[in-house]
């Protein structure tokens, strides 16, 4: 999230080279790791993932076009998922976003969000994610409950602190957890252990 604002599907080379090497470290400490390049650059996280190793993908505008604060975010679930099969890595998972966060959604309005679960997984999503309307934007449980009607892994992804992270884990089948991990729960200050001590104790870990 550092080079903010983003630039809409173009990653510079010392980028590809930064997180194809801060990936592969990570997946060498044997830890599920997954992969996303902002903005919407999801072939280029397809390749960072292929060369390091990592598990799944992090996917935005998968399935249904929207309005980013980057602008126009097309469909990209048949360019992608051939670009895998290509690769011959579908071991690769794909965790695709419903209704992304900074993003503005009138066109799909007319679908609930079970309806486009439902699509995220006709498209070929391997499970999807369920986010608030900005990064550390608390996450609806009833969202979180109807796109389990799409028959797929949902991930609450943005807005899991000590005080929710207990009733989060019981409807949702992962957790991504960030900002509130952070000295005054800002995406861009350093970790605080007390933060992290206390989302530990809230899921008994």
């Amino acid at each position: 999230m550092g080079d903010a604002p983003y630039l809409k599907g173009v990653v510079a080379p010392e980028t590809m080279a930064a997180m194809t090497r801060i990936t592969r470290e990570v997946v060498r400490l044997g830890l599920p790791t997954g992969v996303q390049v902002l903005a919407g650059a999801n072939r280029q996280a397809l390749a960072v993932a292929y060369a390091a190793g990592a598990q799944f993908l992090r996917v935005e505008g998968f399935a249904y076009a929207h309005v980013a604060d980057e602008g126009w975010i097309e469909a990209c679930a048949g360019p992608l998922l051939r670009a895998r099969s290509n690769l011959g890595a579908q071991s690769i998972a794909v965790w695709a976003d419903v209704q992304k966060k900074h993003s503005a959604h009138a066109l799909t309005a007319d679908l609930s969000i079970g309806e486009l679960a439902h699509g995220h997984a006709f498209c070929g999503a391997d499970a999807l994610v369920i986010t608030g309307s900005r990064t550390g934007g608390r996450t609806d449980s009833e969202h979180v409950r109807a796109a389990a009607a799409g028959g797929l892994p949902v991930i609450v992804g943005s807005g899991v602190d000590a005080e929710d992270a207990s009733g989060l884990a019981k409807i949702a089948d992962a957790l991504i957890v960030g900002s509130s991990l952070k000295v005054d729960g800002q995406w861009f200050n350093p970790v605080d252990p007390a933060r992290v001590r206390a989302i530990s104790k809230a899921l008994g870990a």
